[in-house]
């Protein structure tokens, strides 16, 4: 099995979790119309934008460093299908980007974005 794959959360039913972070207006437009294509940095280049467990904190602070009512939403990699890519992006790490609407009923849970002292709390299981 390529490592892309194990990555990606493909083969030996693994759930790999892949993360956006929501601004409290784009979640609440997501809750009501059930799919969204993303923010407007997602609209602008033509896929929304992931991250993993480990590049979610840098994601944060470089995108969204001080906003304060954000949503974490977690998404089943794997479920998503052949839409989502991994791709290099910041400082060649491979990110999940996925060519498609996301829709509500594949965010396996959300949680709020708390701030404290100047930094996003991410949960505990993400750890």
């Amino acid at each position: 099995m390529a490592a892309l794959d194990v990555a990606a959360g493909r083969g030996h039913g693994t759930l790999m979790l892949i993360y956006k972070i929501f601004r409290a207006s784009e979640w609440a437009d997501l809750d009501l119309a059930g799919e969204t294509r993303g923010a407007p940095v997602d609209l602008a280049d033509g896929y929304i934008h992931f991250s993993t467990a480990v590049q979610a904190s840098e994601t944060a602070a470089k995108h969204f460093a001080g906003e304060d009512g954000l949503v974490l939403a977690a998404i089943d990699a794997g479920a998503l299908g052949d839409d989502l890519r991994w791709e290099p992006s910041r400082g060649g790490q491979l990110f999940p980007h996925l060519y498609r609407a996301l829709k509500r009923s594949e965010v396996v849970w959300s949680k709020k974005l708390p701030l404290a002292g100047g930094r996003h709390e991410f949960p505990e299981e993400m750890t």
